[in-house]
């Protein structure tokens, strides 16, 4: 949310100019707001914020339901991408996340393959005919095509055509960095095959490196992504009212102002919640359990 105040526009929340937040009434901009349509409930209006961050990163990274997407972390924001990828209707979306409760959510939510990065690689999971995990699969692809091509007259043309299609190099899978600590990009880079498309989610708050001879000898298109438009935010008001976004998956437990705190804390164990409303109408010091994960 955002709020024009002192000649410009301020973030809520993070501007001592635009406070707001765990309080009964915050003032907000009128020309941001939207009504709530369709009788939708308070609990899943509240959501629109989080699902608008997840819409504007699944059209950022340009994917088609052919695609496969591969979710890097599963809390909130990874949850909430797995949603939208959901209702857009992609088909083969995979979600990686340490955590066993996370993965159920995960699964919920729309993955149709979890896996434990202790134990198994997304990456490995996800590959389907077309891509390419190495340059010698590069190098094979590259002759292979060029034996077959060579035999036709006017091959150049076909070479062009087959370019225009997005058929003429390996397939590339869209990935989404939902973690947000140090070394997440540069390991994405490192694990994920050629041509990957790599849109960085998860916000990480200190320095950062990468590697960029390996991002750049597998040609790897990384975006980075920032919250979310109007048109996005009303977008998804309308989705979730409409029925065509589930995001009642994420939350996990309700609770009143004055348990704010134990909110938090509950929040530290990932096998017990995802995303817990503040709810200023309750009278609940503790957080109430909305589903088990």
């Amino acid at each position: 949310m955002v709020r024009s105040r002192g000649g410009s526009v301020q973030l809520t929340g993070l501007s001592p100019l635009a406070p707001g937040g765990y309080a009964e009434q915050v003032l907000v901009e009128a020309a941001m707001t939207f009504p709530v349509p369709n009788g939708l409930s308070m609990d899943i209006a509240a959501l629109t914020e989080p699902m608008a961050i997840a819409l504007h990163a699944v059209r950022r990274s340009e994917i088609t339901r052919r695609d496969t997407a591969i979710v890097i972390g599963c809390g909130p924001i990874g949850l909430a991408i797995i949603c939208q990828l959901k209702a857009l209707g992609v088909e083969t979306i995979v979600a990686s996340d340490f955590s066993p409760g996370r993965r159920v959510l995960a699964s919920r939510c729309g993955a149709d393959v979890v896996v434990d990065p202790k134990i198994d690689s997304p990456y490995d999971r996800a590959v389907s005919k077309g891509m390419v995990t190495d340059f010698n699969g590069l190098a094979d692809l590259a002759v292979g095509s060029m034996e077959k091509l060579r035999k036709l007259p006017g091959w150049q043309h076909v070479y062009r055509a087959a370019e225009a299609l997005g058929a003429a190099g390996p397939k590339r899978p869209v990935i989404f960095e939902c973690v947000g600590v140090p070394g997440m990009i540069d390991g994405v880079i490192t694990a994920a095959p050629l041509n990957a498309r790599v849109v960085v989610v998860g916000v990480c708050m200190s320095s950062d490196a990468i590697r960029p001879a390996m991002a750049i000898g597998k040609e790897i298109d990384l975006r980075f992504v920032f919250g979310y438009t109007p048109l996005e935010f009303r977008d998804t008001l309308h989705m979730l009212a409409d029925g065509k976004l589930n995001a009642r998956p994420l939350v996990t437990g309700k609770v009143g102002l004055d348990g704010v705190a134990a909110a938090f804390q509950a929040l530290g164990d990932p096998e017990t919640h995802a995303k817990i409303l503040i709810d200023p109408r309750l009278d609940a010091p503790n957080v109430v359990a909305v589903q088990r994960i």
